[in-house]
């Protein structure tokens, strides 16, 4: 059974909600699926607010918290009147408390300019990083021992996250849910949240998964679910078009419109992908395999496989 990771947020005063909802929210849905993760708020100041107003209830404080190897504290970002300010700056106990964290084996993330405060602890010296695109420059002067990088969504620097900001968090809180998980599952998450067009730190990586949904086409949305799901069933073009409610002709039509390929080369994909995940099981044979992607024998599987991933 996999083991729960506690994953620990920071309630800073004057936090952007966004930054840490956003982050909040991809974990807990991650749960409604079977995930494993133990959602905890920790501050630094007795009353925190959101920069929009909003009042917090009663949260603990940080030196209550002895996170564990393994766990995650989220840093959301905050005003910057906050960030400046001598009650971040001269609380140097939770300065040092966040600067050890790594050492502990706990990985810390920031959210937009939360990296503001991780650079101010000393976690950024000399790790690549990023913020808000509006801050960046502001981040490297102010901290000339960081490396800031530009137009990258977030970065992953041995024990520390950082992300650019906003909803760059959610893509940041799935690709922290892949690494778990894989990639099957946290297709199901981003679905959850309606989160069809999955963002990786550079833009260069692909998930078959999440890839071709960045379109509203509900039966097409319903036909990319199923086929998921069901690769090891026989399927027809007239099937697929009866689930979305649609003609064969315009079933077609409207599937490589919204997806950007065929439905048959969608099928292709999902099955080298697929394929590719079965061969980590030792105990499946080739023919095994081909059964659970819908072929009937292992000659199709290797005609698949010799044609590849898309570039």
């Amino acid at each position: 059974m996999d083991k729960s990771r506690t994953i620990w947020f920071y309630v800073p005063p004057r936090v952007h909600m966004l930054d840490l909802a956003g982050p909040i929210q991809v974990f807990y849905e991650a749960n409604t699926y079977g995930a494993r993760y133990d959602l905890q708020y920790f501050t630094t100041t007795e009353h925190p607010t959101s920069s929009a107003g909003l009042p917090f209830g009663q949260i603990r404080q940080f030196n209550l918290v002895v996170p564990s190897a393994g766990d995650y504290i989220f840093v959301p970002g905050a005003e910057m009147e906050f960030l400046y300010s001598n009650e971040l700056r001269q609380n140097v106990g939770f300065l040092s408390w966040l600067m050890t964290m790594p050492g502990r084996g706990v990985f810390v993330c920031s959210i937009c300019t939360g990296a503001f405060i991780l650079a101010g602890s000393g976690l950024l010296n000399n790790k690549r990083c990023t913020t808000h695109w509006k801050r960046i420059p502001e981040l490297q002067t102010t901290y000339p021992n960081v490396i800031v990088e530009e137009n990258i969504l977030y970065t992953h620097d041995e024990q520390v996250y950082t992300s650019a900001g906003i909803t760059s968090g959610i893509d940041l809180s799935l690709a922290i849910i892949e690494e778990h998980y894989g990639p099957m599952f946290t297709h199901k998450v981003a679905r959850e949240l309606l989160v069809y067009h999955r963002r990786s730190s550079n833009h260069g990586q692909h998930s078959v998964y999440l890839d071709y949904r960045n379109h509203l086409n509900v039966g097409i949305h319903v036909v990319q679910d199923w086929l998921i799901e069901n690769l090891h069933q026989k399927t027809t073009i007239d099937k697929l078009a009866a689930m979305a409610n649609m003609s064969s002709r315009n079933f077609t039509r409207l599937f490589r419109k919204s997806a950007g390929i065929t439905v048959n080369e969608y099928m292709r994909r999902l099955r080298v992908e697929k394929a590719q995940t079965l061969q980590n099981n030792p105990i499946l044979s080739s023919e095994d395999i081909a059964s659970q992607i819908g072929y009937t024998n292992s000659r199709q599987l290797r005609r698949i496989k010799k044609k590849g991933k898309p570039k």
